[in-house]
């Protein structure tokens, strides 16, 4: 089972009730990994302990979008190498 989850607005997810949060991160899944292109700040609240953040905690690249976003980790093989890691 795997789940891809937008969440624009923290707040607006907050001000749901409980059981619609639930609904969208069940919390019977450890396995969840958090892909933003910013600071890792406040994602951990939503993946948990056993969870991964794929984030941007640094500053001072400068390249074609691209080429800094491969710096950073965002490729398709390393979105899928840390999501089979947090599966096993």
């Amino acid at each position: 089972l795997a789940r891809v989850v937008s969440m624009p607005s923290w707040e607006l997810f907050e001000a749901q009730p409980r059981s619609y949060r639930d609904q969208v991160l069940l919390p019977s899944i450890h396995a969840r990994l958090a892909v933003e292109a910013g600071a890792s700040q406040g994602w951990h609240r939503y993946v948990g302990d056993r969870g991964d953040v794929l984030s941007i905690d640094r500053f001072g690249a400068s390249a074609p979008g691209d080429v800094v976003m491969r710096e950073y980790g965002f490729t398709v093989e390393n979105v899928c190498r840390r999501t089979l890691a947090l599966l096993r």
